[in-house]
């Protein structure tokens, strides 16, 4: 979540009129995050999150987004539900790009996950797999293995001014996840951004997942190879092995692994760290001035890509030694 979209008096009071939610009370800008722009709308009628979505989210993904936040809700899964205004439209125009109004969520986020809160994370993204099922909308990962190297085909002078010798370091890692990624494991509609910030808990307990919108079709244990990463490592940068024990079989307490993910797990970790130091990168030097958002260090995630080019792909999760 961010602000690069303001909005002006007139566009709010239009847009609260297509939906009949009474006169505004508060309303202000949420700044974590980075994809789009967020705020919080609180009415006679209740709170909200009204979202603008900004270029990263293309409009023809819209559909898959929110029509899966809504077969979430009506599978029980806990994350936000896009409302419809009067005339049972979800998909809203404000400023000339697509906004949505979706339901408020109680719970609060962690900025130092515990030991508890992996196990709850992990438990939650199975519940999600599970309740996802049968979703009938498809979207490809935009972000997924097959793009990474054309992604930084562009970024080489990035990597060498972040950090000389970089760009070599990255070229080895794709060339390496290319050669082994795997092409048979379980697929399904995946998150593919669930860290602590797009995790609510309540009393120490999973409570609800935000933030869909980079969900897509992918290998589902890529999804929680991006947790190991955004969970179980230290503000020093060290992996604690007990977290990622701990997300994994909160993971497994709702969905089983087959011994071909698990044993993928730290590929796929090593991957998603590329995934996401990727962007990182791409957004260091590219957000626009004035938007109220501070982008992501690209260095948090190159330290956890040496991490996993050093463990030469053994993780120590299930009590193996790492290499």
């Amino acid at each position: 979540m961010a602000v690069y979209t303001d909005i002006t008096d007139a566009e709010l009071e239009a847009l609260l009129a297509r939906y009949g939610l009474g006169e505004p009370l508060a309303f202000k800008g949420i700044a974590e995050g980075v994809s789009n722009s967020n705020f919080l709308l609180e009415t006679e009628a209740g709170r909200f999150i009204l979202t603008i979505y900004e270029h990263r989210t293309p409009e023809e993904d819209l559909p898959f987004f929110l029509g899966l936040m809504r077969w979430l809700g009506a599978h029980g899964y806990p994350s936000p539900s896009p409302l419809p205004d009067r005339e049972g439209e979800v998909l809203q125009r404000i400023g000339g790009k697509p906004a949505a109004m979706v339901s408020f969520l109680k719970g609060v986020s962690v900025r130092r996950p515990t030991i508890g809160h992996c196990r709850e994370a992990g438990q939650g993204l199975a519940e999600l797999h599970l309740a996802a099922e049968g979703f009938p909308g498809k979207r490809a990962n935009g972000l997924g293995q097959s793009d990474w190297i054309p992604i930084f085909s562009v970024l080489h002078d990035e990597a060498e001014r972040l950090k000389p010798g970089l760009a070599g370091e990255i070229d080895e890692d794709l060339f390496k996840l290319a050669l082994a990624w795997p092409r048979d494991l379980p697929t399904g509609v995946i998150h593919a951004d669930l860290f602590p910030d797009n995790v609510f808990f309540l009393d120490g307990k999973f409570a609800a997942a935000i933030d869909f919108y980079f969900a897509c079709n992918d290998i589902l244990a890529y999804d929680l190879g991006i947790c190991l990463n955004a969970w179980c490592f230290e503000p020093d940068g060290s992996f604690n092995v007990t977290k990622a024990q701990s997300l994994v079989a909160g993971y497994e307490s709702r969905r089983s692994l087959s011994s071909a993910e698990r044993d993928a797990l730290p590929l796929l970790a090593y991957g998603a760290a590329m995934r996401f130091f990727l962007t990182r990168l791409a957004d260091w030097g590219a957000t626009p001035a004035g938007a109220l958002v501070k982008p992501h260090n690209p260095l948090e995630y190159e330290s956890k890509l040496a991490f996993h080019r050093a463990a030469k792909g053994q993780l120590q999760l299930f009590g193996t030694a790492s290499a």
